[in-house]
């Protein structure tokens, strides 16, 4: 737990040990815990509601929690001081149509961004797809030419072997690395390590292997899906010297071919306050119509994506927070209703006890107790069960059973310890709000007519 969520819980706990100091209130507590000893089904049955409010506050606060936790480290992958730069291709205009596409990113926009004093890394990437072949094995990946800083600002785990390194890039070495599932395909009984495979007509050597990877979601605009698994890498310099400037696709029957000398490159702002006037000359460099007289570029900010994500997070969590409170609203109303069954029930002991000195305020305070413990223990259990869920629901995801009934697990959760505080201190503060009113009534019960009751 962080220290303001420790900090909390030990001031709730002071605020309840402050309320039993007095001996009064320690009476009270005592008769309390034994009136719901003497009626457990009852207690059980009142404190139902309290329970499952709470448990439900925990559960689907955590629930979220693991869900935006996994969509913003996806962000936060790019790096907030990062400025992606991707190409993109303009729509084709009839009157000039050609073979061959010619567009985005060029290694003059590139050497442009480097005279920018704020940046101080870019990392360029080539990206097309072409079949790799090993033997009689083939596999239909996405060549990812680029440089060794490339694995540093994705955050890329290797399995094996090493990524590139600047040697490879300035020889123009033919060396790759393969993704997960390129490599299990081609290599599926064999170290992948010091093997070879064949990309269009040269030879290449495995120098490492990525661990597998979730795919990307993607964010729309400029930022689409990326599933890593498939891409094999290889150097910039040696992609540009044996596939040239322009490749060739094939696709269900038809053939095309594009010249892109860059597909993106992500830069590296030496300030996160830098970020954005950083990307407004950026987009000012862009703009020029001698090099882009169309609009072949698009320009992503993680950092504005992060904020809206945070803001979406906090937004998701108050919302979940306030429907799972609905039901320890229902619970509270549950307890006022056996309270006034027991205000009626109890009628005589508490003409006995008016008739022997007690106050109205010792009626109200035995009364409104008696509802705080309820929802006290109730809250208590509730947040015991809340944080078992937490930890038992990505096991019982993955059980044959629930993966038919509701398809494949998600995230896990991540325990929401803020969730722990509020569903806690809420439970109590519902014994509080609707112990109140039956409380008052009992206090104002006639003694004399109360001890006539039967």
């Amino acid at each position: 737990m962080n220290p303001l969520t420790i900090g909390l819980l030990a001031l709730l706990a002071v605020v309840l040990l402050a309320a039993v100091a007095t001996e009064k209130t320690r009476k009270s507590t005592v008769l309390a815990l034994r009136s719901l000893w003497l009626h457990k089904l009852r207690s059980i049955l009142s404190m139902l509601g309290i329970i499952i409010g709470t448990t439900s506050v925990i559960a689907l606060m955590s629930i979220g929690e693991g869900s935006m936790h996994d969509a913003l480290e996806d962000i936060k992958r790019m790096g907030a001081t990062n400025i992606i730069v991707r190409s993109v291709k303009p729509p084709e205009d009839s009157s000039k149509r050609s073979f061959v596409a010619l567009y985005g990113l060029k290694y003059d926009d590139m050497a442009d961004f480097a005279t920018i004093p704020s940046i101080n890394r870019l990392v360029p990437m080539r990206v097309f797809p072409q079949e790799v072949r090993r033997g009689n094995a083939k596999h239909n990946s996405r060549v990812v030419a680029t440089r060794p800083e490339y694995s540093e600002i994705n955050q890329l785990d290797l399995f094996k072997g090493r990524f590139l390194v600047q040697d490879d890039d300035f020889l123009m070495r033919n060396v790759c690395i393969l993704g997960s599932t390129t490599a299990s395909t081609l290599f599926p009984f064999q170290d992948p390590l010091d093997k070879d495979v064949a990309i269009g007509q040269f030879i290449y050597v495995v120098v490492g292997v990525m661990k597998d990877r979730m795919p990307t979601g993607g964010g729309g605009g400029s930022q689409a899906a990326e599933d890593f698994n498939d891409d094999i890498y290889i150097p910039l310099n040696t992609a540009r010297t044996r596939f040239g400037e322009t490749i060739s696709i094939r696709s269900a029957g038809s053939r095309s071919a594009e010249k892109v000398e860059l597909h993106q490159v992500t830069l590296t702002v030496s300030d996160i306050d830098l970020v954005r006037p950083t990307g407004v000359i950026i987009e000012e460099i862009l703009n020029n119509p001698r090099k882009h007289p169309r609009k072949d570029w698009a320009l992503t900010v993680p950092l504005d994506r992060l904020e809206q994500a945070e803001k979406t997070k906090q937004r998701y969590s108050r919302d979940l927070g306030l429907y799972a409170s609905i039901s320890l609203l229902v619970g509270g109303i549950g307890i006022m209703n056996i309270m006034l069954a027991t205000v009626t029930e109890r009628t005589r002991e508490i003409g006995i006890r008016r008739a022997l000195g007690a106050k109205q305020r010792d009626i109200v305070t035995q009364f409104l107790i008696e509802a705080m413990v309820q929802t006290g223990i109730g809250g208590m259990v509730g947040v015991a069960i809340g944080i078992g869920l937490v930890f038992l629901l990505p096991t019982m995801g993955q059980m044959p059973w629930m993966i038919e009934l509701f398809g494949p697990p998600g995230p896990p959760p991540i325990l929401h310890q803020e969730s722990i505080l509020w569903a806690l201190s809420t439970s109590i503060g519902v014994g509080v709000i609707f112990g109140l009113y039956p409380a008052f009534r009992a206090s104002r019960l006639d003694p004399i007519e109360a001890l006539r009751h039967v």
